[in-house]
């Protein structure tokens, strides 16, 4: 039950979100209004102020270098079979390779360390890194593929935190606590506000775009891509997170079941909130999300078992 109450918000917002898509509640372009909302307001207001108030010096610890490795790891092996099997333009292999590897570590991951562990304090360093280091780079590697064709490539790329609001938040907010400084509340109060909207707004306009399996349903080449991309995700990346923790880094106790726990959360909704921005396969980063939060109750308590 201890995991099982960190999904059941995850699955209430998402049935809501699909039920208002079902019945046509908001609208046809509802699903992609929102979508927007989320990745040009919402989630840079949520990761500003999140990490002006991290510490940034939690990054060093071995736990997360470990996750790092692990994560990176994962990452290229999604791009390399993306682009060698499933035969994807850059773009979607970085959609692929992220819903591979990026783990849902703030809405799901720190209730589910919470209750599990006790404290989030790791979670929230696993996630500093992920928003530090592998959004930019994949937002690099979409950009780079939608916008080829414009001039000044180099310039684009440089320009990218200016010209992309997640980026350019998070740099901001890894700023400000670098400096050390503190926002005063006049300040906070309605960045927080908005941040709160961040979660809902993704769960939401992903239950939304449940609707759309309407369509048709993948191919059996896309099946088998779906089908890799959540063993990647569930299976993979956790046993590689424990072989690495373990025999390379020396890790034991408490401090490795915190990073296998870690490694094996679900694919975050970012991944869908991201190909909807770009327009680019929606359904891919769907699927994934849902199914690996689905298959994660079973291998998340299936590693608290093992290792707690």
């Amino acid at each position: 039950m201890s995991v099982l109450s960190g999904f059941l918000p995850i699955w209430a917002i998402t049935a809501v979100g699909w039920a208002a898509g079902r019945f046509d509640v908001l609208g046809h372009q509802a699903q992609a209004v929102l979508g927007r909302f989320a990745f040009a307001f919402a989630m840079p207001a949520l990761l500003f102020l999140t990490l002006s108030r991290a510490r940034l010096s939690e990054l060093a610890g071995p736990g997360v270098a470990v996750f790092a490795a692990s994560l990176l790891i994962v990452f290229a092996l999604g791009l390399a079979l993306g682009r060698l099997v499933f035969r994807r333009r850059q773009a979607d292999r970085a959609i692929g390779a992220m819903a591979g590897a990026y783990v849902n570590s703030a809405n799901l991951g720190i209730p589910v360390a919470v209750h599990v562990l006790g404290d989030a304090s790791f979670v929230i360093a696993a996630a500093l890194f992920q928003t530090l280091f592998i959004t930019p780079l994949i937002l690099v590697l979409i950009d780079a593929e939608v916008r080829r064709g414009a001039q000044g490539r180099c310039g684009r790329i440089l320009r990218l935190p200016l010209r992309n609001p997640i980026i350019a938040a998070s740099a901001a907010g890894a700023t400000v606590a670098a400096l050390g400084l503190r926002l005063p509340e006049e300040v906070t109060a309605p960045v927080q506000m908005l941040g709160g909207a961040a979660v809902p707004a993704a769960l939401f306009a992903l239950g939304m775009s449940l609707n759309a399996r309407a369509a048709g349903r993948p191919s059996a080449g896309g099946r088998a891509e779906r089908r890799v991309l959540v063993a990647l995700k569930i299976a993979v990346q956790p046993l590689l997170a424990y072989a690495l923790g373990r025999w390379v880094f020396g890790i034991e106790g408490r401090d490795l079941f915190a990073v296998v726990l870690c490694a094996g959360l679900p694919t975050a909704q970012n991944a869908f909130i991201f190909a909807s921005e770009y327009r680019l396969d929606t359904a891919l980063a769907r699927d994934t999300v849902l199914l690996s939060t689905l298959l994660s109750m079973g291998s998340l308590s299936l590693i608290t078992w093992l290792l707690a």
